[in-house]
């Protein structure tokens, strides 16, 4: 009898589903891509999770919401060679510190550019736009002095603050460019675009890049 696997519903193209695809594809976790273009995928996101926010990971009777909850369930339940929460609840915690800076910091104020542009002329919030770059730029000042000792983002070992790193400060790029006066925060977005669970992530997502609002670059 096959061996049930876990389902992710997600979308190429999101940041978060990235997320989450990152973990699985660190460790090659077995699971079925439910990708939330086909409309019976959809459907079924709608019956699991009301909000349909994605992604979301069922495991036999358990249903996971939100990328991070994806990420810690499948180390605690699915483990591979790539640890992702460390075991020491110190450096667990700086991890998780810093998947929240990424979440919070870098992707909420990316998320704000781009849904701006989604906007009426009339309802654009020219406020809102300023001070999310403003955010953008001060948590690249920030960054850029924490990697400039740094491989990954909490120090040698590649984390779960990386899977949040990598598809978000890709975005966020896209949408307020990061600075060469920046240069360690841009080594580091190329350290994770080489990075081969990373690789496969934007590469299953270049059919979409038509979606993106701002208009995606001719890069990366």
């Amino acid at each position: 009898m096959p061996v049930a696997r876990p389902r992710l519903y997600a979308h190429p193209f999101s940041s978060y589903s990235q997320k989450a695809l990152i973990a699985l594809y660190e460790n090659r976790t077995e699971f079925e891509y439910r990708n939330l273009e086909d409309a019976q995928a959809n459907a079924e996101l709608a019956a699991l999770w009301p909000m349909r926010r994605f992604p979301v990971l069922v495991d036999g009777d358990r249903t996971v919401i939100e990328a991070t909850s994806v990420i810690e369930y499948l180390d605690l339940h699915y483990p591979g060679p790539v640890k992702l929460i460390p075991e020491d609840r110190d450096s667990a915690l700086e991890v998780r510190m810093l998947d929240r800076f990424f979440d919070n910091y870098v992707s909420t104020p990316q998320q704000k550019l781009v849904f701006d542009s989604m906007r009426s002329e009339a309802d654009h919030d020219p406020y809102g736009v300023k001070e999310a770059r403003a955010m953008l730029e001060t948590a690249y000042a920030w960054l850029d002095r924490r990697m400039a000792t740094r491989e990954w983002a909490v120090g040698a070992t590649f984390t779960l603050a990386d899977c949040a790193a990598a598809p978000f400060l890709f975005y966020a790029d896209w949408s307020h460019a990061i600075d060469a006066r920046f240069a360690h925060v841009r080594a580091y977005r190329e350290r994770l675009l080489a990075r081969p669970s990373f690789k496969r992530a934007v590469d299953e997502a270049r059919p979409y890049r038509a979606y993106f609002p701002l208009g995606a670059p001719d890069r990366d």
